[in-house]
C-alpha cells in the first residue's frame, strides 16, 4: 500500500470514531530559550535539558487577544513541547496566535510560515501534504517567531479543527532570578529576622515566630483548614520570594494557608503580632477564630489569651490576595513589567508573640519641641486608666522625669537639649513604667526620642525653605522604593537595612523618600539612629485621577465611599505606626495621579492629624492648593514648571523637584533579568563614563534650580528595581556604580549658601 492510500485508510477510520474519543488535553508548558539553538532544535532527538521551562502563552501584557502565561520581550524567541495524542484527529489543525512572524514545525517538518501578526487566535487546517506527520503518541510542536516593533505574543497548540479547546487561563509563574543579596546569601531557618520587631516599644520577654512555617494553597472557596501541607515557607519572607523558598504566585482564586505550633507559660494575657500580611487574612488558634485584618501594609495585634492553653498550641492563618481593583498594593503587579513589580502575598514581616499582665502599656505616642526640649510622651493602656511614670535618659544619666495618667500627656523637659538632625541624630532613652493603685509596677517598656522641631520659613530672596530646629536645610534625596531581589519587600536582613542608610548618609544624602511602601519599623529605627530625614509615602492603588501634573484645574478620581474610607483607615494606620519617629518629617498621601481622589479633604486630614510634619498631598501628581509643597517630577534632568504658578497658585508652597534621574546603566551578572528590556530613563549611556556624567549634570541643573526657590530634590533612585536599572547600585547591592564618596563630592554643592 503507498503511503498516500495508507493516509486515506487512516483518515477514513479516525472520522468514524465517536467525537467523545477525540478531545485532547491542552499542553500549556513549553521549553523555551532565546539565543539562538545549535543543531536540529526542531526534532524530537535534540536535547532541550538547558532550555528555561514556561506556561504559554509568550509575549508582552497589553498584546490585544494574548494570554501571557510567560514574559517575553525580546526580538526572538524558540520554543518545543511534546503533545500526547490517545487518538488520532479528524481534522489536523493548529490552534495560533502570532504578533509578529512565526514558523511551526511538526515532529521536525516546517508545516507552516505566518507573516504579521493576528489579533487573536486562530484555527489553521494543516495543510494535507502535512496531516500525515500527526500520529497517535508523542508530536513535538516547534516554535521560532521573531518580532521588531509593538507589542508581541506567540502561542500555538495542536488540535482537531472540530474539536477546538477553551485555553486555560494562563498559569501565572514568579520570574526565578538568579540574584541574591550578600545577606540574603546568609539567611538560614534559625537566623531568619531575630531583633525585637517594635523598637519603640519593647519589652524584655517576647517570642520571635519567625522561622519554617507549613504551607498549602488552596481554591479560594475552601474555608476549612487543608488537612494536606504542601511544603514548609520561610517567614516572614513571602510566597513569591526566593528567601520564602516557595516562589509560586497566589492567583485571585486561591487561599494560601499557613500553619506552625508554638509553646507558652501562663500568662493573664497572650498578644499575637503581625508586622504585615499583605493583604487580607483569618487567624485561627488551636482551632477557634482569633481574629483578622484587611490591608497588607502595617502592623496588628490580636490578643489570643482565650485561645491558648499552656504548653503547645496551633496556629493557622489563611490569606487572599487579590492584587487588584481597589486595593491599596504600591508597585506590585500581576504582570511585572516596567515600574511594576512582583507581586508580594502573604506573611512578610516578623510574626511574634508577649506575655503580659491584665494592665498594659498598648502604645506610645511620642512628640518633640526642639525650642523648649520637651518630650511629650502619651501612652494608651489596656486596663484601665492608671499612673504612669517616665524617666529620660542620655547614656546612663537620667536628664528628666515625670509622672501622669494613661491616655494624658505626661511632658519632660530637658536642659541644654541635645537636638536630633542628620549632622547629629542624637537620641535619648525612655522608661516607661505603668503602676498599680498601690505604685507597683505592672508593666514597663523601653523607647526612644529625637528632640526636633519640622518647620518652613522664607530665606532672604523670599523663597519658601524647609527647615529643621528653625534652621534652613536643604532636602537632598533618593527615591528610595525597598525591594530586594531575593525578598522582594522584605529586606534580607536588618544588617542589609542598616547598610543601605548608612551608604545614602556616606554618599551625601540627608533624606530619603520612602516611595509607596511602608519598611518595617526596625528601618525607621536606624534611619533615626544614623540621622536620615524620611518623607514617607502612602501605598497607592485603586482608580487613578487623569493626570494633570502641576496645571491650573486638575482633577480627582471618583471613589466609593467604602473604598475611600478604607484608603483613609491605612493612612490613619500608617501615621498611628510611624508618628513617633524623628526621621520622618514630611507625609506624602499621593504619588503623582494614582489614586488620587478627594485630594483636599485628604490633605486637611493630614495636616489636622499630624500638625507636627509637613505634608505633601501629591508628590508629581495633580496640584491642589493643600498642605505645604507644591512637587514637580521630571526626567530625566530636573525641571520645575515655574510659569504655572502665576497668580499666585504656588505662593505659601515649599517648591521641590520630587522625582528625576532615572540614568540607567547595566552592569552585567547583575541584571534581574538578562533576557528582558532592561531601561533607564533618556536612554542607557554607551558607557560608564557617559552614565557618570549624566548624574553629575543632574545635580548640577538641580543647584541652579535650587537658586531659584527650589527646596528639595529627589534622585531616582537607591537601587535597580528587577528591569529598572536606574539604581547608583545594582538590585542585588553588590556593585557600585558611583562611590559613596565620589557622589557626596557631587553634592556638596547643594549645601553652600
Amino acid at each position: 500500500m503507498r503511503s498516500g492510500e495508507g493516509f486515506g485508510v487512516w483518515f477514513a477510520l479516525v472520522m468514524a470514531l465517536p467525537v467523545s474519543l477525540l478531545a485532547q488535553k491542552v499542553v500549556d508548558q513549553w521549553r523555551y530559550t532565546l539565543e539562538p539553538p545549535q543543531g536540529a532544535w526542531q526534532t524530537a532527538t535534540y536535547d532541550d535539558a538547558a532550555w528555561k521551562t514556561g506556561n504559554g502563552g509568550f509575549g508582552t501584557v497589553g498584546t490585544p487577544g494574548a494570554r501571557v502565561g510567560t514574559v517575553w520581550n525580546t526580538k526572538t524567541i524558540w520554543l518545543r513541547k511534546r503533545v500526547p495524542l490517545s487518538e488520532a484527529l479528524r481534522k489536523p489543525a493548529l490552534l495560533v496566535h502570532h504578533d509578529e512572524d512565526a514558523e511551526i514545525f511538526l515532529n521536525g517538518q516546517r508545516v507552516l510560515a505566518l507573516k504579521g501578526y493576528l489579533t487573536d487566535y486562530q484555527v489553521i487546517p494543516l495543510p494535507e501534504e502535512h496531516r500525515a506527520l500527526v500520529k497517535p503518541g508523542e508530536n513535538l510542536l516547534a516554535v521560532f517567531c521573531k518580532q521588531e516593533t509593538g507589542g508581541q505574543f506567540i502561542d500555538a497548540h495542536l488540535i482537531d479543527a472540530d474539536q477546538v479547546p477553551d485555553l486555560p487561563v494562563p498559569q501565572r509563574e514568579v520570574f526565578r532570578s538568579d540574584l541574591i543579596t550578600p545577606w540574603g546569601e546568609k539567611v538560614t531557618d534559625q537566623n531568619v529576622w531575630q531583633s525585637y520587631p517594635r523598637p519603640q516599644l519593647r519589652r524584655k520577654a517576647w517570642q520571635n515566630l519567625n522561622g519554617l512555617w507549613e504551607y498549602a494553597i488552596t481554591p479560594v472557596a475552601q474555608r476549612e483548614p487543608p488537612r494536606q501541607w504542601q511544603g514548609r515557607i520561610r517567614v516572614p519572607f513571602c510566597l513569591e520570594s526566593k528567601l520564602g523558598g516557595v516562589q509560586k504566585a497566589l492567583q485571585k482564586d486561591q487561599a494560601l494557608w499557613y500553619r506552625r505550633t508554638f509553646t507558652v507559660a501562663a500568662a493573664e494575657r497572650t498578644l499575637l503580632n503581625f508586622e504585615a500580611v499583605d493583604y487580607r487574612c483569618r487567624v485561627l488558634v488551636n482551632g477557634k477564630e482569633a481574629g483578622g485584618h484587611r490591608g497588607g501594609n502595617t502592623p496588628f495585634t490580636l490578643d489570643i489569651t482565650d485561645r491558648v492553653r499552656v504548653g503547645e498550641n496551633e496556629v493557622v492563618v489563611r490569606v487572599e490576595d487579590e492584587q487588584e481593583g481597589f486595593q491599596l498594593r504600591g508597585k506590585q503587579t500581576l504582570n511585572p513589567r516596567g515600574i511594576w513589580y512582583t507581586q508580594v502575598s502573604g506573611i512578610w514581616q516578623t510574626v511574634w508573640l508577649e506575655q503580659v499582665n491584665a494592665s498594659y502599656i498598648r502604645n506610645l505616642v511620642i512628640h518633640t519641641d526642639a525650642a523648649s526640649g520637651a518630650i511629650r510622651v502619651t501612652a494608651a493602656v489596656e486596663g484601665g486608666d492608671q499612673a504612669m511614670a517616665v524617666r529620660v535618659k542620655d547614656g546612663d544619666i537620667q536628664v528628666a522625669n515625670s509622672t501622669g495618667r494613661a491616655g494624658q500627656e505626661i511632658v519632660l523637659t530637658v536642659a541644654d537639649a541635645k537636638l536630633w538632625s542628620p549632622r547629629s541624630p542624637h537620641l535619648y532613652t525612655l522608661e516607661v513604667d505603668l503602676l498599680d493603685g498601690h505604685g507597683r509596677v505592672v508593666d514597663n517598656v523601653t523607647s526612644y526620642a529625637g528632640i526636633r522641631t519640622v518647620g518652613k520659613a522664607k530665606d532672604a530672596q523670599g523663597h519658601l525653605r524647609f527647615t529643621l530646629n528653625g534652621e534652613i536645610l536643604f532636602h537632598w534625596g533618593p527615591l528610595d522604593q525597598g525591594w530586594w531581589p531575593d525578598g522582594l519587600l522584605t529586606p534580607p536582613s536588618e544588617e542589609a537595612v542598616a547598610f543601605e542608610i548608612d551608604w545614602l548618609k556616606r554618599a551625601g544624602f540627608n533624606m530619603i523618600r520612602k516611595h509607596i511602601k511602608v519598611e518595617p519599623r526596625l528601618y525607621y529605627y536606624h534611619c533615626d539612629r544614623l540621622g536620615m530625614m524620611v518623607w514617607q509615602d502612602h501605598v497607592s492603588g485603586g482608580k487613578g485621577a487623569p493626570w494633570t501634573f502641576l496645571k491650573p484645574d486638575p482633577k480627582d478620581a471618583e471613589w466609593p465611599d467604602e473604598h475611600h474610607d478604607h484608603f483613609m483607615l491605612e493612612l490613619a494606620r500608617m501615621i498611628n505606626t510611624l508618628e513617633s519617629h524623628p526621621s520622618i518629617v514630611c507625609w506624602v498621601p499621593f504619588n503623582e495621579a494614582w489614586g488620587q481622589h478627594r485630594t483636599v479633604e485628604v490633605g486637611k486630614w493630614v495636616v489636622q492629624r499630624d500638625p507636627t510634619r509637613l505634608v505633601n498631598i501629591a508628590s508629581g501628581g495633580n496640584f491642589w492648593p493643600v498642605g505645604d509643597v507644591v512637587d514637580a517630577h521630571h526626567y530625566p534632568h530636573p525641571s520645575f514648571p515655574f510659569d504655572q504658578g502665576l497668580g499666585g497658585r504656588f505662593d505659601g508652597f515649599i517648591k521641590v523637584v520630587g522625582e528625576f534621574g532615572g540614568h540607567g546603566y547595566p552592569v552585567q551578572g547583575h541584571l534581574w533579568d538578562a533576557d528582558r528590556n532592561n531601561w533607564g530613563y533618556g536612554g542607557l549611556p554607551k558607557t560608564e563614563a557617559e552614565y557618570k556624567e549624566r548624574v553629575a549634570t543632574s545635580i548640577r541643573m538641580l543647584n541652579e534650580l535650587r537658586a531659584k526657590g527650589i527646596a528639595g530634590g529627589v534622585y531616582t533612585q537607591t537601587t535597580d528595581v528587577e528591569g529598572e536599572i536606574n539604581g547608583l547600585m545594582t538590585y542585588d547591592r553588590k556593585s557600585i556604580k558611583i562611590p559613596a564618596e565620589q557622589l557626596a563630592e557631587l553634592t556638596r554643592v547643594l549645601f553652600e549658601k
